[in-house]
């Protein structure tokens, strides 16, 4: 009996420390990214004047002022920032506008934005070009030495650029400027959305708390007659 509540207890404070863990790593790199720059957004930026009405200001970052988002990025000001290479925008792919013009860009990968649907306002160097080419956007303009791209165009509507289509029993989502993602029809899922009915949750949720137990009860176990042998 003793070993069984113990073993739960392990197992639920080794979830509890992952979620914690998730949780901190999230603050951590939301921290890191809204103060790449010094000071805060820049009064005279479109970042500003969209987080007047949408949101409020943490460093570079507009967070959202609904209590259901009030710790998501919806907007980044990293203008004027020198920076000259990115890799990552962290937890950023819920920004509607980005703003990384005047900065010594020389290369801009379009897979950095894959994933962000919401956005619909990109500054950028003029050099640069706007991911996922001109076809993605309603509105490319050259303007104050920025590229500015606006009004993100559904990739899922323009069928005859596709390279290729959804498998069946799936539909087609928008995945960020260029970028698409095959979801599976409501009953079905699986590879290529193949398998129909709904998805296992509780088996699988089973499997994987069975599983977490007998590795946590054979962690205390092992641990607890190092402990007697010492």
């Amino acid at each position: 009996m003793t070993a069984s509540v113990t073993a739960s207890t392990v197992c639920s404070c080794s979830v509890f420390i992952v979620l914690f863990s998730v949780y901190v790593d999230s603050q951590d790199t939301d921290a890191q990214l809204c103060q790449m720059c010094q000071g805060t957004v820049r009064q005279d930026s479109p970042v500003w004047d969209f987080c007047l009405t949408k949101g409020h200001i943490r460093g570079r970052c507009c967070f959202g002022n609904n209590t259901s988002n009030v710790d998501t990025i919806i907007g980044l000001d990293l203008a004027n920032c020198s920076i000259s290479h990115v890799e990552h925008l962290y937890n950023s792919s819920t920004s509607f506008i980005i703003d990384l013009s005047n900065n010594p860009i020389s290369n801009l990968s379009d897979f950095i934005f894959q994933g962000f649907n919401h956005l619909t306002q990109l500054l950028l160097p003029s050099k640069l070009e706007c991911p996922g080419g001109n076809a993605s956007w309603e509105k490319v303009e050259v303007k104050n030495n920025a590229r500015i791209c606006e009004g993100q165009k559904n990739i899922c509507n323009q069928t005859a650029q596709m390279p290729w289509d959804c498998p069946e029993n799936s539909f087609c989502s928008p995945y960020g400027p260029g970028f698409f993602e095959c979801s599976c029809l409501h009953n079905f899922h699986g590879y290529k959305c193949m398998r129909q009915g709904e998805f296992p949750i509780a088996k699988v949720l089973g499997i994987l708390t069975g599983s977490t137990v007998v590795v946590s009860s054979l962690l205390w176990f092992t641990q607890r007659r190092k402990a007697k042998n010492t």
